[in-house]
């Protein structure tokens, strides 16, 4: 059949209920055969993400899984075969043989964050193009081997930190950055309130020492946001915050849970833009807020799901102009099927630039630089709770 310019569904062409169309009397719902494979490395929850979306994508297959842990391995294989796409995962004995098998064109690796830096030591004898997943390291020495590492290599390395893909920032970036809505950005504030980590594997994530600790972990995506924003690196970073509710008791081999719950942080960045993010991890909803203060203008933008059945919008944008220029309100959005492929959408447009970046299409795609400055804010706010002062950027180096 002829193409047209017709509006064609990734949604309806994996909608089991058109299954039984043949592939002949597939129009609006033909999927193009795959370009590319990928082997992915670590099969837990965000794994998982990430085979859903490389195949919502549809440029890309997963050729094949590596992970250490039977259950993992078991939630992946679940998850593909829902796609029905004729083949059969290859399960990998060890990491060498997943990350050497010339039949994938790239990796994405999902480990525990402080396994990063070995396994990707390994992933780059390939040569191949590879995704890791944020945080890119759990100290300022490891995200630094790994930044020289990048440097030398041949291929695509981008970091997940995939939070600038959501739709509320995606449209905060447009209008901040690219339009200047609000002229020079001044101040920039984020909010996160959300419910406690998740269970994991080994339970890794309650460990500062395999994790980075809670401001390494979870909140590089926001520190990779403040210093987007403020257009600068960060001089200078101060922190508070504590163990309030979460984990106090909570165990495993015999070590004792030591990530913090709550914190504020503030950041001073060299051209004088001043930042703060404020966590919370007991509170019963998901909820992130964006706030900039620009010197002509002021925007806000938020996303929440509290569970409750009262019908709202889930994001909010506002951009006041004041008397100065036009003001306007909307809520950003991508269709339902995208943002419920997994963090509202962002990672599947993330795979969207991942795929873009290995054709040679320039892309806003986190690089391993920018990996690298969400580590050391992360490593500054922690060092700076610990020690109870101000932490400067040079003396941590």
């Amino acid at each position: 059949m002829k193409g047209g310019k017709e509006l064609k569904s990734r949604a309806f062409s994996l909608d089991p209920r058109f299954s039984y169309l043949a592939d002949e009397d597939r129009y609006l719902f033909a999927r193009e055969a795959p370009k590319y494979k990928f082997n992915l490395i670590g099969c837990g929850l965000n794994g998982n993400e990430h085979i859903y979306v490389t195949m919502l994508e549809g440029r890309a297959t997963i050729h094949g899984i590596f992970d250490e842990n039977p259950g993992s391995i078991g939630l992946a294989q679940k998850t593909f075969a829902g796609f029905q796409t004729g083949h059969e995962l290859v399960v990998y004995d060890t990491l060498e043989s997943a990350c050497s098998d010339p039949a994938a064109d790239a990796l994405i690796i999902t480990t525990p964050n402080y396994t990063h830096l070995e396994i990707l030591r390994v992933a780059m004898e390939s040569g191949k193009h590879i995704f890791l997943e944020k945080p890119m390291a759990t100290t300022i020495e490891d995200a630094r081997q790994i930044m020289q590492l990048a440097e030398k290599y041949p291929a695509i390395v981008q970091i997940g930190l995939q939070y600038r893909y959501k739709s509320m920032y995606v449209e905060a970036i447009h209008e901040a950055l690219e339009r200047k809505s609000i002229g020079e950005i001044k101040m920039v504030n984020i909010i996160e309130h959300r419910l406690p980590f998740l269970d994991k594997v080994k339970q890794w994530n309650k460990f500062s020492k395999f994790s980075g600790g809670t401001l390494v972990e979870k909140c590089c995506h926001y520190f990779d946001l403040l210093n987007m924003f403020a257009g600068s690196k960060p001089v200078s970073v101060f922190a508070t915050g504590s163990m309030a509710v979460n984990f106090k008791e909570f165990e495993y081999n015999g070590d004792k849970s030591d990530i913090i719950d709550n914190a504020v942080v503030s950041v001073v960045f060299e051209n004088g833009v001043r930042a703060s993010f404020n966590l919370c991890m007991f509170a019963p909803m998901f909820y992130e807020e964006l706030s900039l203060c620009g010197d002509e203008g002021y925007l806000k933008a938020y996303e929440k799901e509290d569970f409750l059945s009262v019908p709202r919008p889930k994001t909010y944008l506002e951009i006041l102009g004041g008397e100065a220029r036009p003001s306007k309100i909307s809520n950003p959005c991508y269709p339902p099927h995208i943002e419920e492929s997994g963090h509202n959408g962002a990672t599947f447009f993330e795979h969207v630039n991942f795929i873009d970046n290995m054709e040679g299409i320039n892309t806003n795609a986190a690089t391993v630089e920018e990996g690298f400055w969400s580590v050391v804010v992360g490593v500054a706010a922690e060092e700076s709770i610990k020690a109870g002062k101000v932490v400067l950027i040079d003396e941590l180096f």
